[in-house]
């Protein structure tokens, strides 16, 4: 039972606590007990949430073609590594898409996936049996292409990463970590912030805190930004996710940070609750995503919100004319489909960033 491991590093700690990252950690990924590596399923209508791919296949569709278009206007390879690819959907429809279009293209195309958790790896290799140019890897560092030629795809890759919380009272700034009661119920504690990582990550790229103000900070991000910047050498990079610019984090409804939990459907607002059993998410920070990407190589050729991207890239031309009045019609799903996406991206953002072109 992961609550089990979760106690015995509080315990193993001198001062019995550990900071959220490290909660955050057992609970998402640990080997056996951890949401994200447990055999769940989390996407759809009988898990926890649902993801853009997942809404309609429109949204890989418009994808796919964004894709032939780089390589038709670049000489990047035909090669494509999605991080976090989940059930597998959006690259089988990427992949069914491009062999519809570009019948060539798809036979020269490699497709890539970077997964991390086994039940998800399982899923996508059951899905994507029938396309062969399909390979898979656990991390960057297995990947067998270094460095890396392609496009680059993530979609609620980094809202998922582990982070730090603090907060900012009587101009101090203190760390929240967990402790638990004396009847072993997990329980916060605020603590004297003493890691100069947090206090140099809010003076390089965080927003300036209000009184009373709680905010997350992801120290996994940046280290996998450098990471894939190590490892990208000509790239378009994708990334896909909701989170907030700094302006945002300044708003009085941003007080309280971002971090939930996501429980068959149901957004929880205390993180501790059911660990190992529910998603545990964050608005990432998407000024200093930027700000990171700069620093390390990356040129930034696009940010808006997602709705937007897929108006601009034409989305409303897959609307199906029909005259069929059932509402349960291919044609009537697949439109109503694409009214969904467009709803729910308004939440989400687009960033699109080279490296080396």
């Amino acid at each position: 039972m992961l609550l089990n491991y979760i106690i015995a590093s509080i315990k193993a700690n001198e001062q019995k606590q550990i900071s959220y990252s490290e909660f955050m950690s057992l609970a998402l990924y640990h080997p056996q007990f951890g949401y994200y590596m447990k055999e769940k399923q989390k996407v759809g209508k009988t898990g926890d949430f649902y993801t853009s791919s997942n809404v309609s296949t429109v949204f890989a569709e418009v994808f796919a073609q964004q894709f032939i278009d780089i390589w038709q206007s670049t000489p990047l390879p035909f090669h494509i590594c999605e991080f976090g690819a989940g059930t597998g959907r959006f690259a089988f429809d990427v992949l069914t898409k491009i062999k519809e279009l570009c019948p060539a293209t798809y036979e020269e195309l490699t497709y890539s996936i970077v997964e991390t958790s086994p039940y998800h790896l399982h899923e996508q290799k059951q899905r994507l049996k029938e396309h062969r140019n399909v390979h898979y890897y656990r991390s960057i560092d297995e990947f067998q292409t270094k460095p890396f030629s392609g496009i680059v795809f993530s979609n609620e890759l980094l809202d998922a990463f582990p982070v730090d919380v603090v907060s900012w009272e009587h101009g101090q700034l203190y760390e929240i970590k967990i402790t638990m009661d004396e009847n072993s119920l997990l329980q916060e504690v605020k603590t004297k912030c003493d890691r100069a990582e947090l206090h140099e990550w809010l003076h390089q790229y965080g927003p300036p805190l209000q009184e009373g103000q709680r905010i997350e900070i992801p120290l996994a991000m940046k280290q996998w930004v450098q990471h894939l910047a190590d490892w990208v050498e000509q790239a378009v990079i994708f990334t896909l996710d909701y989170g907030y610019t700094k302006k945002d984090w300044e708003q009085p409804e941003r007080k309280d940070g971002s971090l939930r939990g996501y429980y068959e459907h149901q957004m929880i607002t205390n993180p501790l609750l059911h660990p190992g059993e529910m998603d545990l998410t964050t608005h990432i920070h998407l000024d200093a995503l930027i700000e990171m990407g700069t620093e390390l190589g990356f040129q930034l050729q696009y940010v808006n919100t997602q709705d937007k991207f897929l108006l601009e890239a034409d989305i409303l031309s897959y609307l199906q004319d029909h005259h069929n009045p059932d509402p349960f019609s291919a044609e009537s799903k697949r439109n109503r489909a694409i009214r969904s996406l467009l709803t729910m991206s308004t939440y989400f953002y687009v960033i699109k960033q080279t490296k080396g072109m």
